[in-house]
């Protein structure tokens, strides 16, 4: 026993130091390349909109658009879930995207901390059908603007030829996420000069889409092709060896390189021509590709920048007022019940450091209610260490010797710590999930960053605390309780 105990002891001093890395302000990240491995990861505090201030976007249906010229508020639904999807995709936590209007066709997108508006408009605006056209011995340069078949019977005109060193290759791995995309039909207008360029498939066959390097080491999207496309795109690129391939999105030409050989493992890749994709440009690019097309296009009505709700002064009372409660709390700990209350503390200090610690590796994004979140668990870890130190108490009066007090202490009070931090695991499930299902993300984020705490001071009231007492007791008062009354009445408060 006392050799486990030694053992939990190490390993909870590991963790704390490993907590204490990962806390630092100027943490380095993790960067790993060693044996053909390759990891980066940026550890930092992700703060909210409320905290850092982000953009704010206000984008509508373009009802003029579509045949009916009505906005079905079940397809906007659809839309505000691409939406999210697209603005996950670009890095951003807990962003807000939500529905307006009498007929819901408006979306108010609020990004946290975005670095680039211009670049994130683009992306999560964007209608996003992609398009395989046969641009047949004729190069298009990128940044184009043509005119497809896909959706229309006009049938498709000869094309001038030109040279170009982009290529079509093969991908080299393929993922096996499943997405799918909804058919868009172009609406542009067509004139007898008008060239229209062959669909061969659109984005609706496309399984998965990243980002990759192509033949120069520059950023690329990959892509893998589920359903008819794998076939479709075997037989096409095997009959037109040397010809070219354009890939439209929402009408403008992307990359236009020639077939050099059959693709008939459905995947491949998009190089960005001559003058290549920036890092930028590709995640954005893959991520309109992944979560589909809008089924119905949108007009950017409104942008601005938001400042901190709170304020920079605001944030540095809050955490003032917090840094006075919780040493109230320590006090109280400390004075209340000495010698317990002092390991408890320490408890309470590994506690809000593997909580924080959490809230960078996950991310979660800091808000004013999912700190409030992590300031509710830190009393509920002090209450379970009450309830644990009371029963303690009561088998100490009854005559039990110390280390048998802190065994008996921890089991009776196990059923009550169990009963109640899973009824509030599972009001953290119903609150989650409505803010997930109603657009209410601040109530999804409170109930995200109290579950964590939650469940991390279970660990460290019934692993860290009891690891702490048992080697107090085996280290410092291995002879029975009635050889140190005294001294134990006193340090365990009982007198």
């Amino acid at each position: 026993m006392q050799q486990r105990n030694v053992n939990l002891l190490i390993g909870i001093i590991v963790m704390a130091l490993m907590a204490i890395w990962v806390n630092l302000p100027d943490n380095p990240g993790i960067h790993v390349d060693f044996a053909g491995i390759k990891y980066d990861r940026e550890i930092k505090v992700h703060e909210g909109l409320d905290l850092q201030g982000g953009l704010q976007v206000l984008l509508e249906a373009d009802a003029a658009a579509l045949p009916d010229k009505k906005v079905d508020p079940s397809t906007m639904e659809t839309v505000k879930g691409i939406i999210e999807n697209r603005v996950n995709g670009l890095g951003v936590t807990e962003p807000l995207v939500q529905l307006q209007g009498a007929n819901r066709s408006r979306i108010i997108v609020e990004l946290p901390g975005i670095k680039d508006p211009d670049e994130a408009i683009r992306m999560f605006g964007k209608t996003g059908l992609l398009e395989f056209v046969d641009s047949g011995s004729t190069f298009l340069p990128r940044g184009t603007r043509i005119t497809t078949d896909h959706g229309s019977t006009v049938p498709v005109t000869p094309t001038a030829t030109t040279t170009s060193s982009a290529t079509v290759t093969p991908a080299v791995t393929e993922t096996q996420a499943l997405t799918t995309t909804a058919p868009v039909t172009s609406t542009a207008p067509l004139t007898p000069t008008t060239k229209v360029y062959h669909t061969i498939m659109t984005g609706s066959e496309i399984k998965d889409a990243g980002v990759g390097l192509d033949r120069l080491q520059r950023p690329a999207v990959t892509f893998s092709l589920k359903g008819d496309g794998p076939k479709k795109f075997a037989d096409f690129t095997t009959k037109n060896v040397g010809r070219y391939l354009a890939i439209v999105l929402d009408g403008e030409v992307v990359s236009c390189p020639v077939i050099n050989q059959p693709i008939t493992d459905g995947s491949g890749i998009i190089e960005g021509g001559e003058q290549g994709f920036g890092l930028d440009e590709a995640k954005s690019l893959a991520v309109v590709l992944k979560y589909g097309s809008l089924p119905v296009p949108l007009i950017q009505k409104e942008t601005r920048t938001v400042g901190p709700t709170l304020g920079q002064e605001s944030v540095q009372k809050s955490i003032i007022a917090g840094a006075i409660g919780l040493l109230i709390v320590v006090l109280f700990m400390l004075i209340y019940y000495r010698l317990p209350g002092l390991l408890a503390d320490l408890a309470l200090g590994i506690y809000a450091l593997l909580v924080f610690a959490l809230f960078k590796l996950i991310p979660v994004t800091l808000t004013l209610p999912g700190i409030a979140g992590f300031i509710l668990s830190i009393g509920m870890a002090v209450d379970a260490n009450i309830l644990i130190f009371e029963r303690m108490k009561e088998e100490m009066r009854s005559g039990k010797t110390l280390g048998a007090a802190i065994e008996a202490g921890f089991a009776r009070a196990w059923t009550s710590i169990r009963d109640s931090n899973f009824s509030t695991l599972i009001t953290c499930g119903i609150l989650y999930w409505f803010g997930a299902n109603f657009g209410a993300s601040i109530v999804r984020g409170f109930a995200f960053t109290l579950a964590i705490g939650v469940l991390v001071s279970m660990f460290t009231a019934i692993t860290v605390t009891r690891t702490f007492l048992r080697f107090t007791q085996q280290s410092w008062f291995p002879r029975p309780l009635e050889q140190e009354q005294k001294r134990l009445r006193w340090l365990f408060g009982l007198s």
